[in-house]
């Protein structure tokens, strides 16, 4: 019994022998891995440019018809006729419909009958005044008779007109908001009508810029509708005064609309362009890692034992265009910088340019 113990004893020793035997080993390996230099990293380089760029100053606003309404009617009456379709464009004057007008038009013929009676009165009243068997005052009677049934004709007639709801200017119908017999009240709403080309773009900037801007002056409008087009106006009319309250101008362009995509009440991004060029220096998009605690770049240098090696580089960014950013700080234009391949880099990392290759880009960096 002694000697089984003895003998368990020692292979229990030899086992946990070769365990710290391994662990060991593993470890040295391990050390010799990390003390080896790690490889450098594949970047994709680019240069910093100057190039030409007009000043362009942003702002939101809306779209907005150049004349819009909604059409009414100003008499009461029953729909008899409706000649619009939702939708349709239409010239100014065009009946939109029509009301029911049968009892105006018998009223007028009993007035147009009292003005003709009205008319042979006078006539004979004209006649006996120049032979002097009537008076001036019944004279006077007779003719203000006359003109007082020509007025009720007159009132008449343009009540009839009234009856038919016409296009106050040309443009696009929107839907139809009655039915065919239907009783409008004067003032309800039948259909708007909105004037598309050209089209109006408001929108506001700060007082700052108001000696920068004039009537004239272009500007490019984006919309959420059409992406990828840029839509070309200029500026029309300045408002007389900066508003107190938030200390912006309001202006107004004008875009041509021939095709009549571009809607009233549309979100639109605007660029006021200033007159004038500027030289500035550029970097790709996908340079630039945006931080929380500001924005940088990293240059391409040498060592000194002229390995190639990145370099962080804090920068104010711009404006970005067409994939390149506007940069402000001490950097030469013709300067080397990582264009793709930031996410794993450190500020004095040896790197490994390869321009052959697309290499993937996170241009984002939380550290």
């Amino acid at each position: 019994m002694r000697k089984r113990l003895i003998l368990v004893g020692l292979i229990l020793v030899l086992f946990l022998a070769a365990i710290f035997g391994i662990k060991y080993w593993q470890n040295i390996q391990q050390d010799a891995m990390m003390s080896q230099p790690r490889p450098p990293a594949t970047i994709a380089s680019a240069e910093v440019r100057e190039e030409r760029w007009r000043p362009m100053l942003n702002s939101v606003g809306s779209l907005v018809a150049i004349n819009g309404t909604a059409v009414t009617t100003e008499v009461a009456g029953q729909i008899s006729e409706i000649q619009f379709e939702s939708g349709s464009y239409i010239q100014q004057g065009n009946v939109l419909l029509q009301l029911d007008d049968a009892v105006n038009q018998a009223a007028l013929d009993a007035l147009r009958a009292e003005r003709r009676l009205a008319e042979i009165k006078f006539k004979r009243a004209e006649d006996l005044l120049r032979r002097q068997v009537m008076s001036q005052s019944e004279y006077d009677e007779a003719r203000a008779s006359f003109d007082a049934a020509t007025a009720r004709v007159k009132q008449q007639e343009a009540t009839i007109r009234r009856k038919a709801i016409r296009a106050p200017f040309s443009g696009r119908l929107g839907i139809r908001q009655v039915n065919l017999g239907q009783y409008l009240e004067p003032g309800q709403p039948i259909v708007s009508l909105q004037a598309l080309d050209p089209i109006f773009v408001d929108y506001t900037l700060p007082e700052r810029y108001l000696p920068r801007l004039s009537t004239g002056q272009e500007i490019r409008v984006r919309v959420d509708a059409f992406p990828d087009e840029s839509f070309s106006g200029k500026i029309s009319a300045i408002d007389s005064g900066v508003d107190a309250g938030t200390r912006t101008i309001k202006l107004r362009a004008t875009l041509a609309n021939p095709e009549g995509r571009l809607q009233p009440g549309m979100f639109a991004r605007v660029k006021t362009l200033e007159a004038e060029d500027k030289t500035i220096r550029t970097v790709p998009r996908t340079a630039v890692s945006y931080n929380t605690y500001g924005d940088f770049i990293y240059l391409i240098d040498q060592n000194d034992q002229d390995e190639t090696i990145v370099k962080r580089q804090q920068i104010e960014t711009g404006e970005v265009r067409e994939g390149n950013v506007a940069i402000v700080g001490d950097i030469e234009v013709g300067q080397k910088i990582v264009r793709a391949g930031l996410v794993k880099l450190r500020d004095g990392m040896k790197v490994k340019i390869d321009n052959s290759v697309e290499l993937d880009d996170d241009r984002v960096d939380t550290e």
